[in-house]
């Protein structure tokens, strides 16, 4: 197993109290393969992706809980240093928004070489030679020219191609994306999508997809795992989630697409707001919102289920959700 986060625990101390952001998260990703990890904003997705990588702002946030085993490796256990050699060799993420993540007073050619001067002693001239290359290789047109341009000189979807190239620069086993297509139109985002799927079969990546768009993994991803209020409240492969979902989260996220069939009929939406993460519900922490709500659930909090072999429900009433409840 390439990478395998097991009752991972993330708070941070605020003003208001403790903020609980991930609460016993378990997953993991193999060489080669694609985990998809949904959820609406506030469920955890960036925190525990973010923890995993060692980049969490400290304070306020901390991990409490839980093992991080990156090759076998518990990442937890190792100081800082040795967290730095494998950021960028080991695994890299790619950021939500490339014009804030990008230093906006460098030029594309010397962060993308700074890689290879940290982390292989390259020279500036061959370090440059090879942010040429990358750029090159994500398909950034008249690479050798645009090298020394700055990040406001490039559109979103190639500052998305260069985040991707920087990434990318160190060869790693395991590539974190937070939302790569957000904000880019349809066409743009396609184009991305279908970049980093192509990079990740040629290096045999692992990679972890934070999205909450359903249409981008039901292409690429071999597998999801559903977050709310900082837990797994689904887990199961692509095409048995979106052919039958097994908690009532997840069929309100599917349910809430636009779809052709349903042409002329109220897009559906989930009731409510997400919880408080200072103050989470007793029991089932979807219960305020939950169609299929019953005592049981505003009083015991439901393990993760065993649906089927390699898949997990966190619903009381899993077998009833398979079937397709009415709203």
């Amino acid at each position: 197993m390439l990478l395998d986060v097991r009752d991972l625990h993330v708070e941070f101390r605020t003003r208001d109290g403790i903020t609980h952001a991930v609460n016993g998260v378990d997953y993991a990703v193999d060489a080669g393969e694609t985990l998809a990890v949904l959820g609406e904003s506030g469920s955890g997705k960036s925190v525990t992706a973010q923890a995993v990588m060692g980049i969490l702002d400290t304070p306020p946030g901390r991990i409490t809980a839980g093992r991080i085993l990156f090759r076998g490796q518990d990442l937890l256990t190792l100081k800082e240093q040795e967290r730095r050699r494998i950021r960028g060799a080991g695994m890299a993420m790619i950021f939500q928004d490339a014009l804030s993540a990008l230093n906006p007073v460098l030029s594309v050619g010397d962060q993308l070489g700074e890689m290879f001067v940290v982390h292989r002693g390259m020279s500036r001239k061959d370090a440059r030679a090879r942010a040429v290359e990358l750029m090159d290789r994500v398909r950034i047109p008249a690479a050798a020219q645009r090298v020394r341009d700055y990040p406001h000189q490039f559109s979103g979807g190639m500052r998305q191609r260069i985040m991707i190239a920087m990434a990318l620069s160190l060869e790693p086993a395991l590539i974190i994306a937070d939302e790569p297509t957000t904000a880019l139109d349809v066409t743009v985002q396609a184009q991305v999508m279908d970049l980093l799927a192509e990079l990740q079969r040629e290096y045999r990546m692992g990679l972890i997809l934070i999205t909450h768009d359903l249409g981008v993994v039901a292409d690429v991803a071999d597998r999801i795992v559903v977050m709310y209020a900082g837990k797994i409240v689904e887990s199961a492969p692509v095409h048995d989630l979106y052919k039958a979902p097994a908690h009532p989260y997840t069929r309100g996220l599917l349910d809430s697409v636009p779809r052709l069939d349903r042409k002329g009929r109220e897009l559906y939406a989930i009731r409510g707001i997400p919880p408080n993460l200072t103050r989470i519900p007793p029991g089932c922490s979807f219960h305020p919102r939950c169609p299929m709500a019953q005592d049981v659930c505003r009083t015991d909090e439901p393990p993760l289920y065993a649906v089927s072999d390699g898949r997990g429900s966190a619903c009381h009433f899993w077998r009833e959700c398979l079937h397709g409840p009415d709203h």
